[in-house]
């Protein structure tokens, strides 16, 4: 993911969630709708979470350090993961703890035309925010699906804007369709029961960021067309004969880190080696750019060993 593309989709999203949710506080205020308020912490929730999104992609900025010498790169997970508590607590667990005390305790809802203006608003501000995000993802995702997008991006901002903005989507036109259920019956129960559904969903997607960003967290190696890439440009036939066997792993959204093993000629001298090494590690940058830290060990292939059937006389010689 370009930095550009998520800074812009998160700046889109922060905007707009801060305007909508200086809206629902408004709009709760006069009317008395828990959904209303629900989706107001909501908006202030998601709000905190771009803030958190972009704070995260500052401070990966950073240079390496002894004590990081691979740089801060990952931080842009460990602030992604923060999103996913966020969203987990503020959002969803505050929204069924709202929704379940107005089911004990209904009440109607006063001067309805302030929270059922202010959803219409809030839908038309969203749709815009998600617009962008999509219109940013497609830039990355090709012939990826959006399922397939989420799960393999590396880059952790787009998928979290995406599935917020989805999010909070989905939550309006519950809260929206609570709000009319509590007018048309006079029922206050059915905008509790609205609320609780918007904090259920608010709880599933937190546990779907939660364990993306769990997983990039843990060390992700680099995608299906990246290792190709690689394993084509290590080898020349020449003085690299062949990969013997190869370990990537992200330090960051864009920065790899590549370990590998590779078979050189028996006869080959010392400067021979550090040539065709050198060679290697040029020609794995110009086809992934982003593979910046790179280890190549070279080893005399043997077919036995490689089997698994070589025997002390054959691993000595």
């Amino acid at each position: 993911m370009s930095a550009s593309g998520g800074t812009k989709a998160i700046v889109a999203a922060l905007a707009a969630n801060l305007a909508i949710a200086a809206a629902k506080f408004v709009a709760f205020l006069f009317s008395g709708s828990s959904s209303m308020l629900a989706e107001a912490v909501h908006s202030l929730a998601d709000s905190g979470n771009q803030g958190l999104l972009l704070l995260g992609g500052k401070r990966a900025q950073r240079e390496a350090t002894p004590q990081h010498p691979f740089g801060y790169g990952r931080e842009r997970y460990i602030y992604a993961f923060l999103v996913s508590i966020v969203l987990f607590s503020v959002g969803g667990m505050f929204a069924i703890y709202e929704g379940y005390e107005k089911i004990k305790h209904p009440h109607p809802i006063e001067a309805w035309y302030w929270p059922v203006g202010v959803l219409v608003f809030a839908i038309i501000a969203e749709s815009f925010s998600f617009r962008t995000a999509i219109k940013e993802s497609n830039e990355l995702r090709g012939d990826l699906s959006w399922k397939e997008f989420v799960r393999r991006a590396k880059a952790p901002e787009l998928p979290v804007v995406l599935l917020e903005d989805f999010g909070a989507l989905v939550g309006l036109v519950l809260a929206l369709g609570g709000v009319g259920l509590a007018l048309g019956t006079g029922n206050g129960v059915w905008d509790g029961i609205g609320t609780v559904c918007i904090g259920v969903l608010l709880v599933l997607i937190a546990i779907v960021l939660a364990a993306e960003t769990k997983s990039l967290l843990l060390g992700e190696a680099a995608g299906i067309e990246d290792v190709k890439k690689i394993e084509a440009a290590i080898v020349d036939g020449d003085t690299v004969t062949r990969l013997i066997h190869m370990r990537t792993l992200h330090l960051g959204p864009e920065e790899l880190l590549v370990a590998a093993k590779i078979a050189v000629a028996h006869d080959d001298t010392a400067t021979e080696v550090a040539r065709a090494i050198d060679a290697a590690e040029e020609r794995i940058r110009a086809a992934v750019p982003i593979a910046r830290v790179i280890y190549l060990e070279p080893d005399i292939y043997s077919e036995k060993r490689a089997a698994g059937t070589a025997t002390p006389a054959d691993t000595e010689a």
